[in-house]
């Protein structure tokens, strides 16, 4: 690449958009010695548009690219999120005692010291969630994670995001045009040349003439334009592990304008699938995620409308078809796929948003300097990302498996067969013995430790460790621990103020400056 490197993204929404912006950050887009990054955005293919979740990790990324905390707020709709908070997923709803949290925050690391044991071998008269963390109390009262003094992206509680998704694609674009250095376009990509390689040589659009570039990035969506069509990089659909495949979703209007805000996802089951419950500023962003193999279409809108209630009788639903799967490679030649069109794992615990910020830094990092080093690169990022799309089917796949949900859905995916090997052999371990730091050897892994034991024990599937108590001797530092638990719960509900109320302070006045 003797030339000014040039990439030329093709898709815009979050995942076109958040990569745009990543890359030109990382590739000093905006300097004369930087790479060249441009975006191509269609004028009239819609996004998806519903992917409202997003990890911890998003406060990092948002930081990275410059964009003030305060602003990312007034802008996107965006609200403070702890946890998923998991309604009737362990048994039919007659059961008590049918709700559990997937928290971020934990009093001490459980790959340093995990109370896990510590907390099965005792009377479990508390939950494991509020064993070990004090989080659960502030999405049961709505609680902030932070105070108006803290520093932007700084918490006192470990905390993610609900945003619109739409508002989120429109300020990344602002700021990637404005401020990163990013070349808009505006136009559909009409045929794409190869050369004798295989590999992209150009684009041909309908508005723009023709486009080249030293990578291609494609942010498509499930039509995959580049990767999929023209590259001819097949699909592996998982339709034999996860059985969702269709979500209807509806925006659903606060009663008022001070109307507590969730400070966690809501995820309620449902007969085929579950339905998902979303707290931003303004409005609540719901979906029923189902499988249409078990459940009509119509029945689907009717099972959201009606746990919506009779306000939502006339506001519009958005029928989606979703196409659960990822492509054999994701990086062929000198293209790469970030968003729907490299891989879709169905949105229950919204890995969508966190997997594009995970792609486009590893694309940033390993960009290659030439031509030649275009293979290793791929391959690179190829092992990683096929390692973390598997580990997050098992992830999601696991809710399913630990449900002891009766209707024909539930049951089928019990169904030894539709269970990955690797899900099951570690199942298996887990009977037995506490999940252990060294389950999770990879660097890359895309859920940790903890998040498995908040699943695991929150669906109750608890080992057996009476032949190993001895093993667990540290019995003051456990209780040390556990007291310390008690001791921030407290203290959360007097120091730290409401969703709502921290949200409107932000918008007035911002966060304390650095």
């Amino acid at each position: 690449m003797n030339h000014k490197s040039r990439i030329v993204i093709v898709g815009g929404g979050t995942a076109g958009w958040l990569s745009a912006a990543k890359l030109a950050k990382e590739l000093a887009a905006n300097q004369p010695n930087g790479v060249q990054v441009t975006l191509l955005e269609s004028s009239d293919i819609p996004t998806v548009g519903v992917g409202e979740g997003t990890w911890p990790t998003m406060r990092k990324t948002l930081a990275s690219i410059g964009i003030d905390e305060a602003e990312f707020i007034k802008e996107t709709d965006a609200s403070f999120k702890q946890a998923t908070q998991f309604v009737n997923w362990k048994s039919d709803p007659i059961r008590t005692n049918n709700t559990y949290y997937h928290l971020f925050s934990s009093v001490s690391d459980s790959a340093q010291f995990n109370l896990a044991p510590y907390w099965l071998l005792g009377d479990k008269h508390t939950s494991y969630a509020q064993a070990v963390s004090a989080q659960d109390i502030l999405c049961d009262k709505g609680l902030a994670p932070k105070l108006i003094t803290n520093k932007p992206y700084e918490g006192i509680q470990n905390y993610a995001y609900h945003l619109d998704a739409g508002k989120f694609a429109t300020l990344l674009k602002r700021h990637c045009i404005e401020k990163l250095g990013v070349k808009h376009l505006i136009g559909n990509v009409v045929q794409v040349n190869t050369d004798e390689e295989g590999a992209i040589a150009s684009l041909v659009t309908d508005t723009q003439g023709m486009l080249a570039a030293d990578l291609y990035v494609d942010c498509t969506g499930f039509k995959s334009l580049l990767l999929g069509q023209a590259l001819g990089v097949k699909f592996n659909s998982i339709a034999d592990t996860l059985f969702v495949d269709n979500a209807i979703a509806i925006q659903m209007p606060y009663e008022n304008d001070e109307a507590d805000i969730a400070s966690a996802t809501l995820s309620t089951a449902q007969q085929a699938g579950w339905i998902w419950d979303i707290g931003l500023q303004s409005r609540r962003g719901t979906g029923h995620v189902y499988s249409s193999e078990f459940i009509s279409h119509d029945e689907a809108e009717h099972t959201l409308r009606q746990y919506l209630g009779p306000k939502a009788t006339d506001l519009p639903a958005k029928h989606i078809k979703m196409n659960c799967g990822y492509r054999e490679k994701f990086w062929h030649k000198n293209c790469v796929a970030i968003g729907l069109s490299a891989a879709f794992v169905e949105p229950l615990e919204a890995s969508a948003i966190f997997l594009i910020e995970a792609s486009a830094n590893m694309v940033a990092e390993l960009f290659p300097i030439n031509k030649a080093l275009m293979q290793a690169s791929a391959q690179t990022f190829n092992d990683s990302f096929s390692y973390r799309w598997r580990k997050t089917i098992d992830f999601i796949k696991l809710h399913y498996v630990l449900s002891n949900r009766s209707a024909p859905f539930w049951q089928a995916n019990k169904r030894p067969e539709s269970i990955p090997s690797s899900l099951s052999e570690m199942l298996n371990q887990w009977q037995h013995r506490p999940i252990s730091k060294y389950d999770f050897a990879h660097v890359f892994e895309p859920f940790p430790q903890e998040s498995y034991q908040y699943v695991l024990y929150g669906m109750g599937y608890h080992p057996d460790l009476a032949m190993s108590q001895s093993r667990y001797a540290n019995l003051d530092t456990a209780e040390n621990l556990f007291g310390q638990v008690s001791q921030m719960r407290s203290n959360f509900e007097k120091h730290l103020t409401t969703n709502r109320a921290l949200l409107n302070k932000v918008k007035k006045y911002g966060f304390q400056k650095l």
